[in-house]
């Protein structure tokens, strides 16, 4: 944290009164400390108690009056920090940076940060968990942003819920964590490669409450994502219905059908490296009913079709220098099926594992996995947690001589 560039973001909520000792834990640890605040922070906590502690002014209006080059400072803050904390973020303040709105120099700075941005909540525990407030919290994290979960505890309302301010202890070790993530991004062995990762199941409607899918919970896809992060790279993470939350500095696009996966998978083709870890759904419904299908004393039957083959279809159209991995989970005659997979759908490499060993598949914690390279080489890794097997999946077939 030494040296690092640090803007506080401080709205107006009660929790406001603990943002001076998290200056001072910046502080302390060396960082250089900026802070601005929406023009209600003040209720809460003065200006001149931030300024005094961070060393700096505290600005509140878009246009300061002491700042020269004022009509500008938004932007200039916003190349400056390092690291942008919204702490305490409030319901209304987190609604404006989901909307894009710029009444005050927090939210504009909101709009103009390159650096990675760091959302702490802290409201009553119903305003926390109203649908409207999760939409904004769930665009953020969609838009990159880093959003912390509230604590549980009790409430200026004096009712007991989440809704709490993370502590600044808590907060401070985050911020070390995404300071740490942003040096990797820059010097990391994926700095620079832009990565496209697929998770978890698809949903193929049948009529409007039933669909045919599988039990992926898209662990293994989000665990190769995270570790593509740490390495620096620019993680693009498509995701079919989980509820897994986003990896620190990946950017996430959620889908539901293959059709949908498909779209957005061509959205950024371009990737220098792609890892296919989604259990698509290999056949959907023909036709969908508009209405729920009624049970009755008869059996009916349901025509199927296969859906979009995606990982074929970027295997045909690979780009020069990309790196294209699949996954097969096979039950039978594994290595014969996933070196015929290899071959059809030109990858580099597919990664191999059964559902019925013990320790593998979904909804697990471990996976026991084989690599299959298209130059011919075979590693088959012993039963680990999946954060180790994303390391070794990345360590491994990535290597610069395959």
């Amino acid at each position: 944290m030494n040296g690092r560039r640090i803007l506080l973001g401080v709205s107006g909520g009660i929790a406001a009164y603990k943002i001076p000792e998290l200056v001072r834990l910046f502080k302390k640890a060396g960082a250089h400390v900026k802070v601005v605040m929406t023009p209600d922070a003040s209720r809460f906590v003065t200006p001149l108690t931030l300024g005094t502690l961070s060393e700096n002014e505290v600005l509140t209006e878009i246009f300061p009056e002491n700042e020269s080059g004022s009509w500008t400072k938004h932007v200039s803050l916003g190349l400056w920090a390092d690291l942008f904390i919204v702490a305490p973020a409030t319901a209304q303040t987190i609604t404006k940076l989901a909307a894009g709105s710029c009444d005050s120099m927090l939210t504009a700075v909101g709009l103009t940060a390159r650096c990675p941005i760091l959302v702490c909540p802290a409201m009553d525990h119903d305003m926390y968990i109203h649908p409207a407030t999760e939409k904004n919290m769930d665009t953020l994290r969609q838009n990159g942003a880093i959003v912390m979960d509230a604590e549980h505890g009790s409430l200026a309302s004096g009712l007991i819920g989440q809704g709490r301010l993370p502590e600044p202890t808590s907060i401070f070790e985050k911020a070390t964590e995404l300071i740490e993530a942003a040096l990797a991004s820059k010097s990391g062995p994926l700095a620079g490669k832009k990565v496209l990762v697929t998770a978890g199941p698809t949903r193929e409607a049948i009529d409007p409450v039933r669909f045919i899918t599988n039990h992926s919970t898209g662990t293994m896809g989000y665990e190769i994502a995270r570790s593509a992060g740490r390495r620096g790279a620019d993680v693009v993470l498509v995701s079919g219905p989980t509820s897994l939350a986003t990896p620190d500095l990946v950017r996430r696009i959620d889908v539901v059908s293959t059709h949908d996966m498909h779209e957005a998978v061509q959205q950024h083709a371009d990737a220098d490296i792609v890892i296919m870890v989604a259990a698509v759904a290999d056949f959907t419904p023909t036709k969908t009913s508009a209405s729920k299908i009624k049970k009755t004393g008869t059996s009916r039957e349901m025509e199927l079709e296969p859906t979009v083959d995606i990982l074929a279809g970027l295997g045909a159209s690979k780009l020069e220098g990309q790196v294209l991995i699949g996954f097969a989970l096979e039950t039978d005659n594994g290595l014969e099926n996933a070196k015929g997979k290899l071959d059809r759908k030109n990858l580099d490499w597919i990664v191999l594992n059964n559902p019925k060993e013990d320790g593998a598949g979904f909804g697990t914690g471990t996976n026991r996995v084989t690599l299959l390279s298209r130059r011919g080489r075979t590693i088959e890794l012993p039963t680990m947690p999946k954060d180790e097997v994303a390391e070794a999946i990345l360590e491994t077939a990535l290597e610069p001589n395959e």
